[in-house]
């Protein structure tokens, strides 16, 4: 029997789960970033004004590609978009284009901000890979037409962003691009192949990049060994979501955000979310997070055709898989990761990105199977 597909208007119950993060990951924006204004009252209204026009920007945004855009046509255009993407990765080594901070260059210099290269190659893979296997899907079991090009989509954007360098990036793309791969029917045996590749790549890495290294040996050893070195971050993190208890200290009330721990408002900003609302308050944001995605898989589930429900899915684990590094790191259980905290921290690059990419699912949404 034929499932019904029934136009209706875009879903509310992931708008409105959206909105309420938005508007609270940017309450505790502003919380987090006083320690900035404490020493440096510039800098602090400069981060205000550039986070408050990227959020309104990906709010515009969310609405318009919601309410008008038309996904399918990322499908017709899904090679362009992704070979953009790549260039955009590409054009940071341009001198006087690129922006380089922390010893890394992943930014466009765009005169008044900055501009994150990466985010865009994050959404541009997970709609190519969207395409290609909701068009080869019959096929998908196939070496040709599912795990080589699957292989070479992610080679390619993983020279990219690994020259920038830009490794949280392209683990979370990796991670959402193996997921369309499986979601669109390929053997579950290939994750074997996904893996042993995979963990190749990333021994590799750690043997020529220290700083990786760096990372797993505080991981591993414990942030207690060198907290003045290389454990300082995931030492003073875990020890500001302690200070947090049960009800936390206050909104606004944090102290380690005045000096101590690094990055609040950025990758650390979860860390200040706990301290000042316990595990009460972190709790909520999880729980936020985790119907985001339960929400989104529903979509994807019911989307009218195959692309839709792969670039659901693409998107939803874009969202969770790089929430759950954020937050796995400020409290302990994996290794450091310098990815932000998806609609909280600061960086309106990825804060534009992530209410577009929601704004593509509400777009999905319109169109449904009944089930």
């Amino acid at each position: 029997m034929k499932k019904e597909v029934t136009d209706q208007p875009f879903d509310k119950i992931l708008l409105s789960l959206t909105l309420i993060l938005a508007i609270v990951g940017f309450v505790f924006f502003v919380s987090a970033s006083l320690g900035i204004f404490a020493s440096n009252a510039t800098k602090f209204y400069g981060m205000l004004v550039n986070q408050s026009i990227f959020l309104a920007a990906g709010i515009t945004g969310l609405f318009v590609t919601a309410r008008f855009f038309p996904y399918l046509i990322l499908r017709r255009y899904a090679l362009f978009i992704f070979l953009f993407g790549i260039l955009l990765c590409l054009l940071v080594f341009i001198p006087g284009l690129g922006f380089a901070h922390g010893g890394a260059r992943r930014w466009i210099d765009l005169g008044i901000t900055t501009f994150q290269t990466g985010e865009f190659l994050k959404i541009a893979t997970i709609i190519y890979c969207a395409g290609w296997f909701s068009i080869f899907r019959d096929k998908i079991q196939e070496f040709r037409y599912g795990l080589l090009p699957l292989c070479v989509i992610l080679s390619l954007s993983g020279v990219a962003l690994l020259l920038q360098p830009d490794t949280d990036t392209y683990a979370v793309l990796a991670v959402a691009s193996v997921a369309i791969y499986l979601a669109a029917g390929a053997p579950w045996k290939n994750l074997i192949v996904i893996a042993l590749l995979g963990a190749t790549l990333l021994a590799g890495l750690i043997a020529t990049r220290p700083y990786l290294w760096s990372r797993l040996m505080t991981f591993t050893q414990g942030s207690h060994v060198d907290v003045y070195g290389s454990g300082y971050q995931a030492y003073q993190a875990m020890l500001t979501v302690g200070s947090g208890g049960v009800l936390g200290q206050g909104i606004g009330q944090s102290v380690q955000k005045f000096g101590f721990l690094p990055e609040p408002a950025g990758d650390s900003i979860f860390a200040v979310i706990a301290e000042e609302t316990g595990i009460i308050g972190s709790s909520i944001i999880l729980l936020l997070y985790l119907l985001i995605f339960l929400r989104i898989l529903y979509i994807a589930r019911r989307a009218e055709n195959t692309f839709g429900g792969l670039l659901a899915i693409g998107i939803g684990i874009l969202i969770l898989v790089q929430a759950f590094l954020n937050i796995g790191s400020m409290i302990g259980i994996i290794p450091l990761s310098g990815l932000p905290l998806p609609l909280v921290s600061h960086g309106g690059t990825a804060l534009f990105f992530t209410l577009v990419e929601i704004g593509i699912v509400l777009s999905i949404s319109k169109t449904i199977r009944s089930i």
